[in-house]
């Protein structure tokens, strides 16, 4: 942001922070010193492409790149006439057309490509769907009206809930500032212990106290819909309520188990019945009286080999 600046007078926001910039349908800026000095008369030509413009067609600029403001603009106006909905085609293909054709306007007027014959398709759409155009334009403006008036309720009901606490407050402070100078007098007057006192008024000013007022319901659910067909209710919130689905299959997740703990470990007993130590000598006394045993030996040797393949071995 500190590198944009007027290419007029080449002042950059670095050097003036409260430079305020301006755009036009041309996509170039100028700083609102230069407006006002070149469009003094209310029309004049722009220093990069000398395009005329018009004084009134001046609008700050919202982006870093005034290219984007442009195309805002653009896309504005462009959709102002091109306002058409999925329901006014036969197919899906035709709807995507459409689309696509708006795209390709909206580039060729944001790049300075083919100004004249894109001007003429636009005004040549415009005559041939001009019922269809009044009709879309006339039930987005339905729309507006249903949401403005619902806005509208909502902020009377605010400022009423203002005004409310306000009042609630006010005779709060009057309440608190009487009990205050009765506790003064009373501790003057009284000879009773002050701590006593003082728990006394306090639990009477807790009960004095006015409380909050609840929160005001919404009014009657009122019945409208947007341009798409789409119907809802008025909601205290502002918030569209999500439709419920009453039948169809319910879904219930099962985690997935995964074995991670391998096979058990063989025991001693496994390893004589089982048939692990059927080729393997049987040890002789003197090896048995050294503390050495076949299957002990055969199990230390199967843990040894398949030590991967079990927990806790």
């Amino acid at each position: 942001m500190d590198d944009q600046g007027c290419p007029r007078c080449k002042t950059t926001k670095y050097r003036n922070p409260s430079l305020k910039l301006m755009v036009n349908v041309c996509g170039h800026t100028l700083c609102e010193s230069c407006v006002e000095l070149l469009f003094l008369k209310g029309s004049g030509s722009c220093p990069e492409c000398n395009v005329a413009l018009r004084r009134s067609n001046f609008r700050v600029q919202l982006f870093e790149d005034s290219n984007v403001d442009k195309e805002v603009q653009i896309r504005k106006r462009i959709l102002k006439d091109f306002n058409k909905k999925e329901d006014d085609f036969n197919t899906l293909d035709e709807y995507n057309d459409y689309l696509e054709m708006i795209e390709e306007i909206v580039f060729n007027l944001c790049n300075n490509i083919d100004i004249i014959n894109t001007n003429k398709r636009i005004e040549q759409f415009k005559k041939d769907n001009r019922d269809l155009i009044l009709k879309n334009k006339t039930k987005l403006s339905k729309d507006e009206l249903e949401l403005e008036e619902l806005i509208e309720i909502e902020k009377e009901q605010s400022e009423q809930r203002k005004k409310e606490l306000a009042m609630i407050e006010a005779e709060n402070r009057k309440q608190k500032a009487k009990n205050k100078e009765d506790l003064i007098d009373s501790l003057m007057a009284s000879y009773e212990d002050a701590s006593a006192i003082v728990d006394k008024f306090a639990q009477r000013a807790e009960q004095q106290q006015l409380p909050l007022p609840k929160p005001l319901a919404p009014p009657a659910p009122k019945q409208t819909h947007f341009s798409t067909g789409i119907k809802f209710q008025y909601q205290q919130h502002g918030f569209l309520p999500l439709p419920k689905i009453e039948e169809g299959p319910t879904y219930v997740y099962e985690p997935q188990i995964f074995p991670k703990e391998g096979p058990a470990t063989p025991t001693l007993s496994d390893i004589d019945s089982k048939g692990y130590i059927r080729h393997i000598r049987v040890e002789t006394l003197s090896e048995r009286a050294g503390g050495f045993r076949t299957n002990i030996s055969c199990l230390r040797a199967i843990q040894d080999a398949l030590v991967g393949l079990y927990h806790g071995c």
